[in-house]
């Protein structure tokens, strides 16, 4: 088989694993838009899923397996340098040649996290059906490491043009509690006790499910005329620079295939359905940035096949 039949062939087969978890996401969009479910149910849904359920998966996954901190520091290092790669070419964008006169500042201020976010619903669901349980737990990792440093990233800005409390935001993620209490937890070797772990399991899978059709119910374009010029540059930060950054810093840390399949994923995944939430909290356009986490959840259909398929067979 030539290579670009192969290309051809591993897109197909990324698709087809792909579509369980976007035909939630459609699911969650078709239910929301045309049944009494509307987003008045669907807020409560995304509440109960962010400060209950996936707080409990991502303690339950970082738990689920010792981490090994020599083993996996490359990784690591990997995943925090195309953090900050990352959050460095978004916050950026006002200073492009020509594309900076365009772009209005507290309209970046709340869309620039859209570059570098991702959504964790997404990533979980993804990698498990890809990669299995190693790919579950290096994406836990990732998430435990990238979390603090992508909130910190996101809330920063919008804090200091709308004069809220940044160590307040902060201290009110549950993500960043999970996170926290997950990799304390790992590290002075606690695992979720055998007769507890099916029923902590099941909160998972609950979390997965309703997080990925909650992703779909929060889906919105209408606003993106808005600004065309700060919306084409964001998602191109997040669907094409991010999986170019990923594939310099996988071959930089000299990542085995596993790792670099998993870091691939990461970067090539939508933007977090959050975005949404913490800019329309922190009092910014909230609707323009739903619609830019609409977009990227789209796009992530093909930058994800483009991250696996292309990019992974060049290294």
């Amino acid at each position: 088989m030539t290579g670009s039949k192969a290309d051809k062939l591993a897109t197909v087969n990324y698709i087809h694993l792909l579509l369980p978890d976007f035909a939630l996401i459609i699911g969650g969009y078709l239910i929301c838009r045309f049944t009494k479910l509307d987003r008045s149910v669907w807020g409560q849904v995304d509440a109960l899923v962010y400060f209950f359920l996936f707080p409990v998966l991502l303690f339950h996954s970082i738990t689920s397996h010792p981490l090994n901190i020599a083993a996996t520091s490359h990784f690591m290092l990997a995943g925090v340098s195309l953090a900050v790669c990352g959050i460095g070419v978004a916050y950026s964008i006002p200073y492009w040649p020509i594309v900076g006169r365009y772009i209005d500042s507290r309209d970046h201020a709340s869309s620039a996290q859209v570059g570098f976010r991702f959504n964790s619903y997404i990533a979980l669901a993804v990698s498990e059906t890809l990669l299995g349980d190693g790919g579950l737990l290096y994406i836990a990792i990732l998430i435990g490491v990238c979390v603090p440093i992508f909130n910190i990233a996101a809330i920063w800005p919008m804090t200091r043009h709308g004069q809220q409390g940044f160590l307040r935001e902060l201290a009110r993620n549950p993500l960043i509690w999970a996170t926290t209490a997950g990799l304390s937890a790992n590290l002075l070797g606690f695992m979720v006790p055998e007769w507890l772990d099916p029923s902590v399991t099941r909160v998972g899978q609950a979390g997965l499910v309703l997080g990925l059709m909650g992703a779909g119910a929060g889906m919105h374009l209408s606003a993106l005329p808005r600004a065309k010029v700060m919306a084409v540059s964001v998602l191109s930060v997040k669907h094409i620079a991010m999986p170019l950054i990923a594939f310099a810093m996988a071959r930089l840390w000299q990542l085995d295939t596993l790792q670099t399949s998993t870091l691939l994923i990461f970067s090539a995944l939508p933007t977090a359905s959050s975005c949404y939430v913490l800019a329309a909290r922190m009092g910014y356009n909230g609707p323009y940035v739903s619609s830019l986490v609409t977009a990227s959840t789209a796009l992530a259909a093909l930058s994800l096949p483009f991250a696996l398929s292309v990019l992974s067979n060049t290294i």
